[in-house]
């Protein structure tokens, strides 16, 4: 059986590698990548993901579109920020938040929480 399949935004290249390290790790299967909004919104829309993981600002862009289609499409996802929980609009407050930088148990932590929040069926 293979782990959740992911999608990771962050501009970074550096914390995007070791988010998806640490992933990999945890068993889970990262299957996207996006480092700017519109690469984001694109893969948030047609990618075959479980679960996200999202940076809060991208470039100087606020990311707060993201969860919006990420709710419509049923997908949970976790914030990885380094404004921690401040820097999360209230209408997603309910979403798992790791602040940066991060630590291998709370991505772990977030992964367990969002996996619990799938929808019946796929990754366990």
């Amino acid at each position: 059986m293979s782990g959740p399949r992911i999608l990771i935004v962050e501009d970074e290249a550096v914390i995007a590698m070791a988010l998806e390290m640490f992933l990999e790790e945890l068993g889970a299967q990262v299957v996207a990548t996006a480092g700017n909004i519109q690469d984001a919104l694109h893969k948030a829309t047609s990618e075959d993901f479980d679960i996200a993981f999202l940076d809060i600002n991208l470039n100087g862009q606020k990311a707060h579109v993201l969860p919006g289609v990420l709710e419509r499409r049923q997908k949970p996802f976790a914030f990885v920020t380094g404004y921690g929980e401040q820097g999360v609009l209230e209408a997603h407050a309910d979403a798992p938040v790791v602040a940066k930088p991060f630590s291998r148990a709370a991505i772990s932590a977030a992964l367990e929480t969002l996996k619990s929040r799938l929808p019946a069926g796929p990754s366990a």
